[in-house]
């Protein structure tokens, strides 16, 4: 292996472990949030987060590049007062990533928090527990197979993303060039022994994560039964 392959693969790596640990700091109140509130513009909050989901990622990117853009205000912004440009940096396509992931981390831990039974948490209230107490120590711990497939899917995720990286970091060597990009330009330069390294490495990542939440929610389900 070479230097540049690896060098591709731990950016690829740094993308998903930023993007997911971020998402665990902010997904886990955005649920909480979602399932435990009410407000009228709810269904368009949870439309907004899962928009991801179906827009292509041209489109995302697109409109981050928008927003990146000196000649926008954020984008100016940036590049006035702290000298930062997001475009076509690492930093840009991290920041793509977390949002176009949101709905890979919320949407599991929302649906594990809505099926828990309203007698848990008014039971910890009862005996005077908080409502961060409640949600740590009584909630959270009940959906730990959705908290685990959240986590997996969306690591997963990040490692196979290809549109929203390209349209926002393009292929920028040691930068922004992550292991898919590299497949499709190993393809397109008929170097298929290298894309094979890569989609090898790609396919048994993915392959672990996806066991492990079948594992998880098979034993999780066999411990509902007994």
């Amino acid at each position: 292996m070479d230097i540049d392959f690896l060098i591709t693969l731990w950016i690829t790596l740094k993308l998903a472990l930023l993007t997911t640990l971020i998402l665990v700091l902010l997904g886990i109140p955005v649920a909480y949030g979602l399932a435990y509130t009410k407000f009228k513009a709810k269904p368009l909050v949870e439309a907004l987060i899962s928009m991801p989901m179906v827009l292509p990622p041209s489109v995302v990117g697109y409109y981050m590049l928008l927003v990146y853009s000196p000649r926008n205000a954020f984008g100016a912004w940036l590049a006035q007062t702290m000298d930062i440009r997001l475009a076509f940096s690492f930093p840009g396509i991290l920041i793509a990533s977390v949002l176009f992931s949101l709905p890979f981390m919320v949407q599991p831990l929302l649906s594990g928090l809505r099926s828990l039974p309203d007698s848990l948490s008014e039971a910890s209230y009862t005996l005077g527990k908080s409502k961060t107490t409640t949600f740590f120590r009584v909630l959270l711990p009940n959906v730990k197979s959705s908290f685990i497939t959240a986590i997996a899917l969306t690591f997963a995720h990040c490692i196979g993303e290809f549109g929203i990286v390209l349209m926002v970091g393009g292929n920028i060597p040691g930068e922004t060039r992550v292991a898919s990009i590299a497949i499709y330009d190993e393809v397109q330069a008929l170097n298929f022994a290298l894309a094979d390294q890569y989609a090898i490495i790609l396919f048994g990542i993915s392959f672990v994560l996806l066991a492990v939440i079948y594992s998880v929610n098979r034993k999780n389900d066999q411990w509902k039964i007994l």
